[in-house]
């Protein structure tokens, strides 16, 4: 079983994106913020982790800054699911070593699902 998790501060949308994935046979962690999520990587070490940017406390970025740094944390891959499309942001993200980037608002909860479960080969 493929363990997912997710860093999201939005409760009601870190609620929506666990529950899709839960069932769907994923194991799934979650975190409300970039400084949770980097304690929650590197403690469970999930198979893929879906991060928001814009965060309170840590933002994405950082969290993912720091993830690299680590071992472990410099493979895992990293899904962005933010609603910035601005190019720079972008950018910024896969200098970072974000491996995907998802705008929430082009896809569905469903659609993401997908795109996800397809990139862990399930």
């Amino acid at each position: 079983m493929k363990k997912i998790l997710i860093v999201e501060d939005d409760l009601k949308m870190r609620k929506l994106i666990v529950d899709a994935f839960t069932e769907q046979g994923f194991k799934t962690e979650e975190a409300s913020d970039g400084q949770e999520g980097l304690k929650v990587a590197l403690d469970t070490k999930p198979d893929i982790i879906l991060t928001d940017l814009i965060m309170p406390i840590m933002d994405g970025l950082t969290m993912v800054r720091k993830l690299r740094e680590d071992a472990w944390g410099k493979d895992v891959p990293i899904t962005v699911l933010t609603n910035s499309d601005q190019a720079d942001t972008i950018a910024d993200a896969l200098d970072k070593g974000i491996f995907k980037y998802i705008v929430k608002s082009d896809l569905s909860i469903d659609d993401i699902v997908k795109r996800i479960t397809k990139e862990l080969g399930q």
